[in-house]
């Protein structure tokens, strides 16, 4: 199971939100490069760097920090928030992103994603799917569309999507536990998607038990910031599980 950790970009800088609130944020750097070089120093090889300016917009912002945090570290970086359009792929991979996270667009343009996958492949486009309540949240989390969840993993499944990340909003930012009965339904139901765990994770239990799950990867931001796991526990973790 890879360990990812977030950075979510506003203003320039690593901030979190509470419950995907825009008005509920906490500045945790003022250098998301910085921030990196603490990741890569303590054994931390993935990174989930999301453009929160650009999901609310629906237009990337922040192309410079991530060209600077790819030129600067060896992570391997996805990268998402305002891709909207064929140039906005190919950017992140110009700029140096190894995997392309979309969302939004997979819901107002399913037509548009799944031209995506046929040009660069399942494996460079992480969809990812915010919910609450079971409904599917788009643009930053602003707004709800009524498509049952289940139902929508089924289409990009079948349209070739390979790897997923989903987030429960009731409980991202608030260090509540993750949506363990959620995760568990969606390994059953589509044991061929890498499923990566977001929202809530608060200590190694938390990562254990994700693991234990079937859950291929776990996005972990507040805990990381508010030092409720540390690098020397992820790298013990690792170890013993032949990561």
């Amino acid at each position: 199971m890879d360990i990812i950790v977030a950075i979510d970009l506003m203003d320039g800088k690593c901030v979190r939100l509470i419950q995907g609130d825009f008005k509920r944020k906490k500045i945790y750097n003022d250098d998301p490069l910085e921030f990196a070089f603490l990741l890569e120093n303590n054994g931390i090889s993935r990174l989930h760097l999301v453009d929160l300016d650009g999901a609310k917009k629906g237009k990337v912002v922040h192309w410079k920090i991530l060209e600077k945090i790819a030129t600067h570290t060896h992570l391997i970086i996805d990268f998402g928030g305002g891709i909207h359009t064929e140039e906005d792929l190919r950017s992140v991979f110009e700029n140096g992103g190894k995997i392309a996270t979309v969302g939004s667009i997979a819901v107002k343009k399913p037509f548009l994603l799944k031209k995506w996958i046929n040009i660069y492949g399942g494996d460079k486009i992480l969809l990812g799917v915010d919910v609450k309540n079971r409904k599917i949240a788009i643009n930053g989390w602003k707004k709800f569309v009524d498509i049952p969840f289940f139902d929508f993993l089924k289409e990009k499944n079948n349209h070739g999507i390979k790897k997923i990340f989903s987030t429960d909003i009731s409980r991202d930012g608030v260090l509540s536990g993750p949506s363990f009965s959620l995760y568990k339904e969606i390994i059953k139901k589509f044991p061929n998607i890498e499923l990566i765990a977001s929202g809530g994770i608060r200590h190694m239990e938390d990562v254990n038990k994700l693991f234990e799950l079937g859950c291929s990867g776990v996005i972990i931001g507040k805990a990381i910031y508010e030092n409720k796991i540390s690098f020397s526990k992820l790298k013990n973790w690792k170890k013993n599980n032949n990561n």
